[in-house]
């Protein structure tokens, strides 16, 4: 069955004048947007009227507890938008000088840091779960077709056109394109055919970076030098040695750090590449048209808090840099400064180097109610999670249960076992006492999902711990360099480098997690089977409303011993200085198995260096490994 691209056209790309006229009479035009899901800038959309498509899911939604769960949280972003606003009108009438002196010292200072010598790629394989499909099956590349049954998780270029995209309820795909073929999952498929391509990307960069299956980071900067090859030669030779051994296409982006070559590597899809040269001028005149949608980090949310004040563009922000702190914060101040800049991380490494800072697992059925029943998924849970926890060679202080009822609100619990847990008995021993707790608040209580997640997490690793208790990351050769303003020092000693932008995009990519799981209740009659693994693995998406929320017990994490504290500025403060005794420390680390614990007082002075506020877990960044399995 070939499609005529042009009734593609004709059924997206009419204008629906009387949808048009609704949406602009209802004040729903904020949630029409919202409702168009955070995969907006994936390519192969360029010629859709998102409009209608987006009237279309609207009229589809319509009357849903997804619907009236999404009109909540647009309401609760709209009453954000005017308190922004409104905070702003008063900065109009104030002094900002010393407000503007500041950001034109820190817009100095990151520009003295820009690093320009490295080359850096993104390279990001088409519509990988749609490509393996059409490997087995030739018939599937010139019809629309997608991989995922109630949720899509990708479709093809030919679905594209017609408004499809991943995240997006398969049902309302097929309103959009009544001939969409949409395949089950097959995941042993994937990782297979991603095994294939992860060799391939070794001989370029043997320290590359996964972010996730069907994408990775590479620096070539010494593979250029090495072959004397110019970079854009290298990725056309990546590209044609990854097509011809496996059969499927990459495209690739090429710049000076990790943040513009993702931004580069969507330009020319599919089977493209995209370079942005590493000159400061072509950089920031690149960055100053691009919508701040375009950067990763930036997602439905923070673009439309940015487009309220009137930036629509990177080039936006530097005008407003008096306004950013005030309005946002210090983080979003420097993130928005170094998007500004054309600023971002130059260090590309293995994704098993960094930090880890949870792992757990969830399962989706029909609902259930049983307690039986819920007894024995629980325990097949802490099965699967002590798997994973093996696998990464991790135990867990903290154990989260996570569980979705079957009107689709999400709640999570939390304990703090006495000791650091992995095994499935431990695992389902501190877990049952939360759910039968539920059980007893919630009666009749019915679910849809459960998952557990350990946080707080002790490497089983035999590597060496520094003076506060954190793990030494394998390839650092130095750990007791201060940290600087960007995180943890670069300069020749291995560690780690921090942008700002990390917690942005852990952010953004969290939303796109929580977006696919919410639709879920869309196409609730289209999961095939009684149990769906989420490939995801756990996430901590939650429809609660406000007062739910607010109901949660939330915890700082001590710096020092890494267990979780009740958020209190007195209590915790006291708990640091507990900690900092040398006894403390000896018993904080005896579950860490090493060989042998330097508990030597750094030599610079500690008591100089001013503490800073606990940061909150619900956006903590987690490395996936690349074309590996969950």
């Amino acid at each position: 069955m070939i499609v005529d691209e042009a009734s593609a056209a004709t059924a997206v790309d009419t204008t629906d004048t009387e949808g048009h006229s609704q949406a602009t009479n209802d004040g729903h035009d904020s949630l029409r947007y919202h409702l168009l899901g955070p995969s907006l800038t994936k390519a192969g959309q360029d010629s859709v009227n998102q409009q209608k498509v987006s009237e279309i899911i609207y009229n589809a939604s319509k009357g849903s507890k997804y619907f009236n769960n999404e009109e909540y949280k647009d309401k609760n972003l709209t009453h954000k938008i005017e308190r922004i606003l409104s905070r702003k009108r008063q900065l109009e009438r104030i002094d900002l000088a010393s407000d503007l002196r500041r950001a034109d010292e820190y817009v100095a200072e990151q520009e003295l840091s820009r690093d320009l010598s490295q080359t850096i790629v993104h390279i990001d394989c088409d519509a990988f779960y749609a490509a393996v499909e059409e490997l087995d099956r030739p018939e599937l590349k010139d019809v629309p077709m997608a991989v995922g049954k109630g949720v899509l998780t990708t479709c093809n270029y030919h679905a594209r056109k017609f408004g499809c995209r991943s995240g997006m309820a398969g049902f309302v795909a097929m309103k959009l394109c009544p001939n969409l073929i949409c395949l089950p999952l097959n995941f042993d498929k994937y990782t297979a055919k991603a095994g294939e391509v992860r060799e391939i990307l070794a001989d370029y960069d043997p320290r590359f970076e996964s972010a996730s299956i069907d994408e990775a980071y590479l620096n070539i900067t010494q593979y250029c030098e090495d072959h004397e090859m110019d970079a854009e030669d290298v990725v056309t030779q990546l590209r044609d040695e990854v097509h011809q051994k496996t059969k499927i296409t990459i495209s690739a982006g090429i710049a000076a750090n990790a943040k513009i070559a993702k931004i580069a590597s969507n330009r020319n899809k599919p089977n493209g590449q995209f370079r942005i040269a590493s000159e400061r001028t072509v950089i920031l005149s690149f960055m100053h048209d691009l919508p701040t949608r375009k950067v990763n980090g930036v997602g439905r949310v923070f673009e439309r808090e940015l487009d309220a004040i009137g930036i629509k563009t990177c080039g936006d922000i530097y005008p407003l840099r008096a306004y950013l702190s005030k309005l946002f914060g210090e983080k979003a101040f420097h993130f928005l400064i170094q998007c500004y800049l054309g600023l971002g991380r130059t260090s590309v490494q293995p994704a098993e180097e960094y930090e880890r800072k949870s792992v757990g697992t969830e399962s989706t059925f029909r609902d259930m109610s049983d307690k039986a029943e819920l007894r024995e998924k629980l325990r097949w849970i802490a099965e699967e999670l002590e798997k994973d926890l093996t696998r990464t060679q991790f135990k867990g202080r903290t154990l989260v249960l996570k569980v979705k009822l079957h009107t689709y609100e999400v709640l999570t619990r939390q304990v703090v076992p006495p000791k650091a847990v992995h095994l499935a008995d431990d695992l389902y021993a501190y877990a049952l006492p939360m759910m039968a707790k539920l059980e007893k608040e919630i009666p009749g209580m019915r679910l849809r999902l459960m998952g557990l997640r350990c946080t707080n997490l002790v490497s089983t690793k035999k590597i060496g711990i520094d003076f506060f208790g954190i793990l030494r990351r394998q390839a650092s050769t130095n750990c007791n360099e201060p940290m600087t303003a960007k995180g943890f020092s670069s300069e020749d000693d291995g560690m780690w480098e921090v942008w700002p932008e990390a917690e942005f995009e852990e952010a953004a990519r969290q939303e796109r997690v929580d977006e696919m799981n919410e639709l879920e209740r869309l196409s609730q009659e289209e999961i095939v089977g009684d149990d769906y693994q989420n490939p995801q693995g756990f996430t901590s998406s939650s429809s609660l409303g406000q007062d739910e929320l607010e109901k949660q017990e939330i915890f700082w994490d001590c710096p020092i011993c890494q267990k979780s504290q009740k958020a209190n500025d007195k209590e915790f403060n006291e708990h640091i200085d507990h900690c900092l005794s040398r006894q403390t420390i000896k018993e904080a680390v005896k579950d860490i198995p090493i060989e042998s614990v330097d508990l030597s007082l750094p030599s610079r002075n500690i008591g100089s260096r001013k503490r800073k506020s606990p940061f909150s877990n619900t956006h903590e960044r987690e490395k996936r490994p690349f074309f590996g399995t969950r």
